[in-house]
């Protein structure tokens, strides 16, 4: 499996306090990557940084066979890095085909003179436009609501609108923050349906979560983050038992919690 994103020794500091410690790691193409680790262990700051929100003190991102040096966000989603927050950002007075729309947009080719003068390829970039959105929220799930306003959708349909925003940009790496978030059980069923579909269409997705059901079921390799320094990284079933894991979870030594190795 080729590699298609590359971080080396990426660190991060706010002040006297360091968010990211030298963190390495690389995601081959078609990878389904889990980062996870106790609140503030750094792994939104990763995202941050990762797709130009914020600079890195030190270190670097590779990204297919690309340096991501300098370059800002839109750049950024321009090389093919897509990202959703895990605080839901949707413009909740458009309607959800306008909001996907909206990440269509980074794709268009009209510019200013073709939106005042309406030509014909602008019309027909228009429409296609419009076109590829309505697909998009079918492959969410959410096509019946395509022209409800984007703020009246159900929590869940709303992370299934960011989430075809973002895909609206044709992106290789797809960075998800927290999807499952707020979700009930029926939903985060349906979310993992929705990444396999994802990844079958050959995006690569890096993944933040805290519901440890939905990231041991869907995710290939998961990297473990504590106090902005990588602890752990391998399959699903040996993160589950490493100890240092474990302790950082639960506050305490494996060995001092009972059953603790067996039951992560």
């Amino acid at each position: 499996m080729s590699e298609l994103l590359v971080a080396q020794d990426v660190s991060r500091n706010f002040g006297g306090v360091q968010a990211l410690a030298n963190v390495s790691f690389a995601i081959g193409r078609g990878e389904i990557y889990g980062l996870i680790g106790p609140n503030g262990a750094g792994k939104t700051t990763l995202f941050n940084v990762l797709t130009g929100m914020m600079p890195a003190n030190s270190g670097r991102f590779r990204f297919d066979g690309g340096s991501l040096e300098g370059l800002k966000a839109h750049q950024i989603a321009a090389r093919g890095i897509a990202r959703t927050f895990q605080n839901i950002r949707l413009f909740a007075n458009l309607s959800a085909l306008e909001n996907v729309m909206i990440g269509r947009h980074a794709r268009t080719r009209s510019g200013v003179v073709g939106a005042v003068l309406r030509d014909r390829a602008t019309r027909e970039e228009e429409a296609d436009t419009e076109r590829r959105a309505f697909e998009l929220l079918r492959f969410a799930g959410i096509a019946a609501r395509a022209n409800d306003a984007a703020g009246t959708l159900a929590y869940g349909d709303q992370r299934r609108l960011e989430i075809a925003r973002a895909l609206a940009t044709e992106p290789k790496l797809l960075a998800l923050d927290e999807p499952a978030a707020g979700m009930n059980a029926p939903e985060t069923v349906a979310l993992s349906r929705l990444l396999h579909a994802i990844r079958d269409k050959g995006i690569t997705l890096l993944l933040i979560e805290h519901d440890m059901r939905l990231v041991m079921s869907v995710c290939d390799r998961v990297l473990v983050l504590d106090y902005g320094e990588r602890i752990a990284e391998g399959r699903p079933v040996e993160i589950q038992h490493d100890p240092r894991v474990i302790e950082a979870y639960l506050g305490a030594p494996a060995a001092a919690v009972p059953g603790a190795a067996s039951s992560a």
